[in-house]
């Protein structure tokens, strides 16, 4: 048995009465089963409670206890950022210093001490907006971003793969020395030719699953860290 982290001891701690959703001649099994989910996971709960604006908040925090990266006065990009459970992490680990800037192609709600842009980050002007918005170097490179699924495993697996490789070459712009870039990848972790990239222009590389990502997701992270400026 894998060790918890703090935070998922914390929660999976609690005690939670168990919903059953009702079958609807208006629902699909899938949706009916997803509502079930959602209903009885204690991550949905215990955000809602915090006023995290999604479970994936506890994703960023569990990463964060393990690798330690966030901090006060850190320059952030988080791509990929709505609703803005990363974003609100990020900005309340800044502890009123430092940057947050968040970029997704769906409206975020404004949080404050970020600031956030509606726009297609695969788009060529979106990384320029971005590091005009920085003027200057991040700290940390952050992406939840996935493809929308198609249905098609393939294809759907090619479109996550050139958001990560998107993201990763956008990191390795705009990292400062020692910077750290963390991306959502797939299907057993990041593509070999990504994986061996990374570890030329990193001092460390690995992969990690937060327990806060369901256990049915093939969802893990790949986690860079001490970004080698003179390489990059």
């Amino acid at each position: 048995m894998k060790k918890l982290t703090q935070s998922a001891r914390s929660i999976t701690g609690r005690h939670q009465l168990t919903v059953r959703v009702k079958t609807s001649k208006y629902r699909k099994k899938s949706s009916n089963q997803w509502l079930e989910r959602q209903l009885n996971d204690p991550y949905v709960a215990e955000a809602k409670r915090l006023g995290y604006r999604s479970r994936a908040a506890f994703k960023l925090i569990q990463l964060d206890e393990k690798y330690k990266f966030l901090g006060k006065g850190k320059t952030i990009v988080d791509l990929g950022c709505a609703p803005g459970g990363w974003t609100q992490i990020a900005v309340c680990r800044n502890k009123g210093s430092g940057r947050v800037i968040g970029i997704d192609i769906l409206e975020t709600k404004p949080i404050e001490g970020a600031i956030l842009i509606c726009q297609d980050f695969t788009l060529p002007e979106a990384p320029e907006t971005l590091k005009r918005l920085l003027s200057g170097e991040a700290d940390i490179v952050m992406s939840d971003m996935a493809a929308n699924t198609t249905g098609h495993r393939q294809t759907d697996h090619l479109r996550t793969i050139g958001l990560v490789e998107a993201a990763y070459d956008f990191a390795k712009e705009v990292l400062a020395p020692d910077g750290i870039f963390i991306a959502k990848v797939f299907q057993g972790g990041a593509e070999s030719s990504l994986l061996a990239d990374a570890k030329r222009n990193f001092k460390q590389v690995e992969h990690f699953k937060p327990d806060s990502s369901r256990t049915s997701s093939p969802e893990i992270y790949l986690v860079c860290r001490g970004f080698k400026k003179e390489l990059g």
